[in-house]
């Protein structure tokens, strides 16, 4: 089995969808052949063999212009270099790497695709006609999420598998470091106030501008705790900017991005989790994994993994997150962290997780 894994781009923007896909690729049959691609950017990708990198323009990909007259002439380069690596099977990332690559598959018969959807994304008639077009059995259409697989299929109209994303919890968990030496790996206090961490790329969706303010609401009341924003983007600047607006530089620190984010989770006595949308949040899932509790935003999606035992915000309401961090840090962390792992489950989804990426991967 030859299987191709095409990814839109690389980089610590990307590494979240990466990692579901490499969760993926572990299951595909023993002795497959597996390669990934990548279509923008450099560096390994999602599994232990090479990684092509195509080193392909931003305007070439999306066809804007007079660059739309150059996409027959990449598509022809895509099936040329599927054909030459005996591709059976293609796992795309999304709709943009789709809207490349499935126009090329009537001319590759025998190559099935399966197409991984890892947010909301605006669906233009093109689209849908796209997608509709091949037969069930021969391109799968797949969400992480219950939550947007109902969306997908809202909008399409055919079928949209369930794959909720998961970790393996054993190998999670044994590479995490303990409280002290996480902390000191980022460079925080061993004792004192409490620790909050939130995690992801510093762009709108993610909603640290209006944590930001309720932070500093909330250090009205608790002027002893700390906030760790982690990752990297395109919205660094604003955020420094209101940081020093709120006079917040001695409380607030943005670390950037770290490569070794998922062994750090226990250096946070809370994970904060304030998203405008998600298509899952994998960062729910590993600090619930690393027994933090987790306070998140009001989305179905998270309710959809901890049920009852979340503790949600309204979204963008920074009042009510403000209260909502004094609030929680009161609470024992433990005994909530313990209820929010019940509810998740973490070994029961990965089964079921290994079992349905198996059948992507395997014969159809």
């Amino acid at each position: 089995m030859n299987i191709v894994n095409i990814m839109w781009a690389g980089g610590a923007p990307y590494v979240s969808v990466h990692k579901v896909h490499q969760q993926i690729l572990s299951h595909a049959q023993p002795g497959a052949s597996v390669s990934s691609w990548l279509l923008q950017g450099q560096g390994s990708c999602c599994n232990d063999g090479a990684t092509r990198e195509w080193q392909l323009s931003q305007r070439l990909l999306k066809g804007r212009h007079l660059w739309k007259l150059l996409q027959p002439w990449m598509r022809s380069r895509f099936r040329n270099a599927l054909k030459q690596a005996g591709t059976q099977v293609l796992l795309l990332d999304g709709l943009g790497v789709s809207r490349l690559v499935l126009p090329e598959l009537r001319r590759l018969p025998g190559v099935r695709a399966t197409v991984v959807f890892h947010g909301k994304t605006r669906l233009h008639r093109g689209d849908i006609a796209l997608l509709r077009s091949f037969d069930a059995q021969r391109v799968k259409l797949v969400a992480v999420s219950q939550t947007l697989a109902t969306h997908l299929q809202q909008d399409l109209g055919v079928p949209v598998h369930v794959l909720r994303s998961a970790l393996e919890p054993q190998g999670f968990r044994q590479a995490l470091l303990p409280r002290d030496a996480a902390r000191q790996r980022l460079g925080l206090p061993l004792e004192g106030g409490p620790v909050l961490g939130a995690v992801g790329r510093l762009v709108d969706s993610k909603g640290f501008d209006h944590l930001l303010d309720a932070f500093a609401l909330a250090l009205e009341q608790r002027p002893d705790m700390r906030l760790v924003i982690l990752g990297e983007g395109n919205e660094r600047s604003m955020l420094e900017s209101r940081i020093k607006a709120l006079g917040l530089e001695a409380a607030v620190t943005l670390q950037g991005h770290c490569s070794e984010m998922s062994m750090l989770y226990r250096a946070f006595d809370w994970v904060l989790i304030p998203s405008r949308s998600e298509g899952l949040g994998l960062v729910l899932q590993e600090a619930v994994m690393a027994d933090v509790p987790v306070l998140c935003s009001e989305l179905s999606v998270f309710r959809e993994q901890l049920a009852d035992a979340g503790r949600y915000v309204r979204v963008g309401d920074v009042a009510a997150w403000g209260q909502a961090i004094v609030e929680s840090v009161a609470l024992d962390g433990s005994q909530v962290a313990q209820a929010q792992c019940q509810a998740l489950a973490p070994e029961q989804a990965w089964q079921r997780f290994s079992q349905t990426a198996g059948e992507l991967l395997g014969k159809p």
